[in-house]
């Protein structure tokens, strides 16, 4: 019998969603709860992770109310040590490569994730900062892909395309929506960019990984459109105000 799972996670949080994402992926039975980033329940910390952050999981143990979590179960946290972990707990899969070539390449990329990607669209989207950062992380995500494969790393979908799902998902709403700091009409104009001959390997990517089904059933899209509406809006109303 596989033991307990329960995952702490929040809708809006990219890095939670990566291991919904993983677990939906392997099809791991799980139990979710969530948590608010906001008002954190005083519990948490102390008896899931010390750094207050999702997503987090405990593991084995036994099966308790989440927001009773036992002293009996491990527990674990950080998304990316999360997605290695599911993985783990199916050997079979091949979420994460078994060769050591492929595994670096899938660590390569979701490094390019940390560190171009995620840092370029907060910029944008959060402190209205001029495109080319953005810009520069599509081309570099871009000549990371193979030019015959569906995902990042193979036609496998693995850790690389679950690590870099929510933030295609987030940033794809709030630059369709028109949403962030930046001038109005710049996200709309961003995204028109990126659907250009220019990106068309990035944007066939993006499309793919969006459409996958551990992606799809995973994504409260409604949620974060109402969340960003108005967390985007005032953002935008302070930086008008700083100019």
């Amino acid at each position: 019998m596989a033991e307990q799972i329960t995952l702490y996670t929040a809708k809006v949080c990219p890095y939670a969603h990566r291991a919904e994402i993983a677990l939906a992926e392997l099809g791991i039975e799980h139990t979710k709860y969530q948590i608010d980033l906001q008002n954190k329940p005083e519990w948490y910390a102390p008896k899931v992770n010390p750094a207050s952050k999702v997503p987090a999981i405990t593991y084995g143990g036994p099966i308790v109310p989440p927001d009773e979590p036992s002293p009996e179960s491990e527990k674990i946290a950080e998304s990316l040590v999360l997605l290695e972990f599911f993985a783990d707990l199916k050997p079979d899969s091949t979420f994460l490569p078994k060769d050591a070539i492929s595994r670096a390449k899938v660590r390569f990329f979701i490094d390019a994730i940390s560190n171009k990607l995620s840092p370029a669209q907060n910029a944008f989207l959060r402190k209205g900062e001029s495109p080319e950062a953005l810009y520069k992380a599509f081309d570099y995500v871009q000549s990371l892909l193979p030019d015959n494969t569906k995902y990042a790393v193979s036609d496998n979908f693995t850790t690389a395309d679950a690590a870099i799902a929510p933030f295609f998902a987030r940033g794809g709403l709030a630059l369709k929506n028109d949403f962030g700091a930046y001038k109005p009409g710049e996200g709309t104009k961003v995204l028109e960019t990126l659907k250009s001959p220019k990106y068309a390997k990035l944007w066939g990517y993006w499309e793919a990984v969006l459409e996958r089904p551990s992606v799809k059933s995973t994504l409260d899209e409604e949620y974060l459109i109402n969340l960003y509406k108005h967390r985007y809006q005032a953002l935008r109303e302070e930086k008008q105000k700083a100019l």
